[in-house]
């Protein structure tokens, strides 16, 4: 039985806080009727346990196997796919902006959902490190805290963008409180470059890691945006603490209209 998306919403008008979905349990069948077939590896010589380990999870991931499959370059690309088709916030023709985009799961997910390759829509995937080539977006490299770098992804688009998304996660320290804590740096900076870049009613959504220091976040995003969810998608294993936060209703920007009062 196929895990639901859990979700955990603050809708920011009514300060609500309701939670629907839970995890259900795989189903089992009886003992011995069927050999439960999984790939294992050899531990090679020089290789680490913990790395034969991961090696033989990747081999046994349903995810993984669909993503090759359906020529996806990462997992991850199921993740946004289950969470767009419950919420609908990548539309046809929309500009989306993909943030840390390598290796491009995300940004492919974005291309085919606004139909960006046949013209009607544009995404932009900005990384620090050369993203090989996906059809129907453009692809820089680009700090995208640096001075200036708002202005222009919105040159790039053409106008402000639609959504901005966000899978980043910084490099595992083995720490796992540095670890969330960088993590949640990762979604504020974004959501801060979110607030710079989105059209009025747009949508932001990130990684974050359940587990504290998500208050100030939360205080940000509410500020900003009509609802504000935590979401796990199926595909995210469920073993792990990464959830997804998705603000949706972008309130627009109070300097731009005061920018607009002045000119007036």
């Amino acid at each position: 039985m196929a895990r639901r998306i859990e979700e955990k919403e603050y809708c920011a008008m009514s300060g609500s806080d309701d939670t629907e979905g839970k995890k259900s349990k795989p189903g089992s069948g009886r003992r011995g009727a069927r050999r439960n077939l999984r790939e294992r590896v050899k531990t090679a010589r020089g290789r680490k346990l913990s790395s034969t380990l991961w090696l033989q999870r990747q081999l046994n991931d349903p995810y993984v196997l669909k993503a090759k499959d359906q020529g996806y370059r990462s997992r991850a690309a199921f993740k946004l796919i289950e969470l767009d088709d419950k919420y609908h916030f990548l539309k046809k023709g929309g500009r989306i902006v993909d943030l840390g985009a390598a290796p491009g799961g995300w940004t492919q997910v974005s291309v085919a959902r606004t139909d960006a390759e046949d013209g009607k829509g544009k995404v932009i995937g900005i990384d620090l490190q050369e993203v090989d080539t996906i059809p129907g977006s453009e692809l820089y490299v680009l700090d995208f805290m640096e001075n200036d770098a708002d202005l222009k992804v919105k040159e790039w688009l053409g106008g402000e963008a639609d959504v901005v998304l966000s899978d980043m996660a910084a490099s595992s320290t083995g720490h796992k409180q540095t670890d969330h804590l960088r993590i949640m740096a990762l979604a504020e900076a974004g959501a801060l470059f979110a607030h710079d870049v989105l059209i009025e009613g747009g949508a932001y959504c990130a990684k974050v890691l359940q587990g504290g220091a998500e208050q100030d976040l939360l205080t940000l995003l509410k500020r900003d945006f009509t609802t504000v969810r935590h979401v796990k998608p199926a595909a995210s294993r469920a073993d792990s603490s990464e959830m997804y936060v998705l603000a949706t209703g972008f309130k627009g920007r109070p300097e731009d209209e005061e920018k607009t009062a002045d000119n007036e």
